[in-house]
């Protein structure tokens, strides 16, 4: 029972606040916490990227019927390590008309930003460490929160892309070098609505601190989310085509452009780009928890009194999201590269202003009424942003006539009076999933630029 107490004390600390060191005001402590924190984060993303793989091609041969590698190790866990060993005995063969330093450099200023972008997101609450003489420290889970956190994100994401560009164009190969222009437009494209929907959380907790974007969100239903969750599946979207993941792997695109950047690059330069790729879908996975689903804190109130939870609850959200990117690319299909682009910037980014015109409108309302007139003013926005959509979705799919008669003759309805309008308006609402669903097959055509109907509508 005394150990029992002692672990029950060790977890819920001192209780004389007085003996409680913050490690932020403590040089040693700060130089040893970021030593310790960064070999941390090293580890946790290079182990997670070596069993991402293997999450992948577990979970895509599960979709297709398949068994997935079960060779190397109990249950295909040590093919990771069978993938390394092979890539690092591989031959290396350079072009003889490559430019040596920049092919080499490629790599690298793919992989350190990949690496270094979840510096600044928390991992967990502040842990209570006891120490010698009676001493607690107050300790971060996670490297720094500085107070612009989130330019920090956008900084360092912004570097990747120069990493595949330089690296088509130090290939000397007309297939890299597609895949270079490639990645470049796209990433541009993207990263407009990517910066307009990170404004979202940023308005909402009045902050570009990471710290203070998931302290606001303290609660399950105060999940930014459920505040814009049109501005969440923008960055959700606008992540991927970031880092160029299925189906917005647009610069390999291998059908037509062998390999695109990597073409060239073989040994552990390729496992360094491969790396990259996976690394980068795990630290996207803490960025957009961090920015919509709470960060670390698990919604009910459990990792505020066990602050070791958090990385739990963090780690649990991040294979959610993982195994979604997953999905997608074992399911959906690579568009074309030009309709691709024209989703960026004729409904993607027109999208991301509608979500922060959105969140700015109840912002403002709620600084003048408080949260219950702000949660009213949320769902009165978002009802009339699904009306507008089911009206504009349903003029796109409704003719206007039926044989010839206009369908108000034909089914004889009056357009005055106050039922008439609550009866639209309802309807319309209710209308809107219906209307969606049967706006896919036509969406899905649309960005293959197969399978119209007519020759008019293909021409269009």
């Amino acid at each position: 029972m005394e150990f029992l107490e002692e672990i029950i004390g060790f977890l819920m600390g001192p209780d004389d606040p007085s003996v409680i060191i913050e490690c932020t005001a403590d040089t040693t402590c700060r130089t040893v916490h970021s030593i310790v924190s960064s070999l941390l984060i090293f580890f946790i993303l290079l182990t997670g990227f070596a069993y991402t793989t293997v999450l992948e091609r577990r979970f895509i041969a599960l979709i297709q019927s398949r068994v997935g590698p079960n060779r190397a190790g109990p249950k295909g866990l040590l093919q990771p390590v069978a993938d390394g060993i092979k890539l690092i005995f591989k031959e290396e063969i350079i072009p003889a008309n490559a430019d040596k330093v920049v092919y080499w450099l490629a790599p690298m200023l793919k992989v350190i930003p990949a690496l270094t972008v979840l510096a600044v997101v928390p991992l967990g609450p502040p842990l209570l460490i006891p120490w010698f003489g009676g001493d607690w420290y107050r300790v971060p889970q996670g490297l720094i929160d500085p107070n612009v956190g989130v330019l920090w994100v956008l900084a360092i994401t912004s570097i990747s892309v120069y990493g595949v560009t330089l690296a088509g164009w130090a290939s000397s190969n007309k297939y890299a070098m597609l895949g270079a222009l490639r990645s470049t437009a796209s990433m541009i494209s993207y990263e407009l609505s990517l910066g307009l929907s990170i404004a979202v959380p940023v308005m909402l907790a009045a902050s570009l601190s990471f710290g203070d974007i998931v302290n606001e969100q303290i609660g399950i239903f105060n999940w930014f989310i459920f505040r814009n969750p049109l501005a969440a599946l923008i960055l959700w979207i606008a992540l991927m085509a970031e880092i160029n993941r299925a189906p917005f792997d647009m610069p390999e695109a291998e059908q037509e452009l062998v390999a695109g950047h990597m073409t060239e690059y073989s040994g552990m330069k390729f496992a360094m780009f491969f790396m990259a790729e996976y690394i980068n879908m795990i630290g996207i996975s803490v960025i957009f928890s961090a920015f919509f689903l709470g960060g670390y804190d698990d919604g009910f109130g459990i990792v505020r009194g066990a602050p070791l939870l958090g990385v739990l609850v963090l780690a649990g959200k991040v294979i959610a999201l993982l195994i979604l990117m997953i999905w997608i690319r074992g399911t959906i299909f690579r568009p074309r590269y030009d309709r691709l682009m024209a989703f960026g910037w004729k409904i993607l980014l027109p999208l991301a202003m509608v979500s922060v015109a959105w969140t700015a409108v109840t912002v403002v309302v709620a600084e003048e009424g408080g949260g219950a007139v702000f949660r009213l003013a949320s769902a009165v926005v978002l009802f009339v942003v699904v009306i507008g959509l089911g009206y504009l979705i349903n003029r796109e799919l409704t003719p206007e006539t039926v044989g010839g008669a206009d369908i108000t003759e034909i089914v004889n309805v009056s357009d005055r009076g106050l039922g008439f309008l609550v009866l639209q308006i309802v309807g319309g609402f209710l209308a809107v999933p219906f209307a969606l669903f049967g706006l896919l097959p036509r969406t899905i055509r649309m960005m293959t630029g197969r399978g119209w109907d007519n020759e008019e509508e293909a021409k269009s």
